[in-house]
């Protein structure tokens, strides 16, 4: 059994609004000046997975904000669209495929000082494009954030999807900083 709360009692006859109205007499509009900030809306979470940020190193030049894929604000639009459309010539392979992460993170980490030093400007990563059921392959989805890495952002420009003849989404192509001696 549980108890109805009671009503607070009121005269018989009126009204609710009657009510709101008698509790109401005494207030004063508030004037534009001192009215409250309206509330922020509030965020709404990403639906894609977050990708783990990785800060440059503290020696870097402030230019090395964390790479995504076709933006760079260290090259012109020019050289950045013409690596999108596989307008650059690859001078370097390197296929990852049928190795494991720590064996293709090991190779890439070897394979980009190298080229660059060899004066290597384009290059490209062969990744294989991986199970669709699975999200893709797991050495795509590490990619960037190998390139984002201490170790291999400051000698990477920009990256950008292959041309299809080249892989389309199972390879990268990666601009290389010019090795300045």
């Amino acid at each position: 059994m549980s108890k109805k709360p009671k009503k607070p009692d009121r005269p018989p006859g009126t009204s609710d609004v009657d009510l709101f109205e008698a509790a109401m007499r005494d207030v004063e509009a508030l004037k534009k000046d001192d009215r409250p900030a309206p509330p922020e809306p509030p965020v709404q979470p990403s639906k894609q997975p977050a990708r783990p940020h990785v800060a440059p190193p503290v020696d870097a030049p402030r230019s090395l904000a964390p790479l995504s894929a076709g933006k760079s604000g260290d090259v012109d639009t020019r050289t950045l669209d013409r690596l999108k459309r596989g307008q650059l010539r690859p001078q370097a392979r390197l296929d990852l495929h049928g190795m494991t992460q720590d064996e293709a993170h090991r190779a890439l980490s070897r394979f980009i000082p190298q080229a660059q030093s060899s004066g290597k400007r384009c290059v490209i990563v062969i990744t294989g494009k991986g199970s669709v059921a699975a999200g893709g392959g797991v050495l795509r989805r590490a990619l960037p954030g190998w390139l984002n890495a201490p170790a291999l952002r400051p000698s990477v420009l920009a990256y950008a999807e292959a041309a299809p003849r080249e892989g389309g989404g199972g390879a990268v192509y990666l601009l290389l900083r010019r090795n300045r001696r």
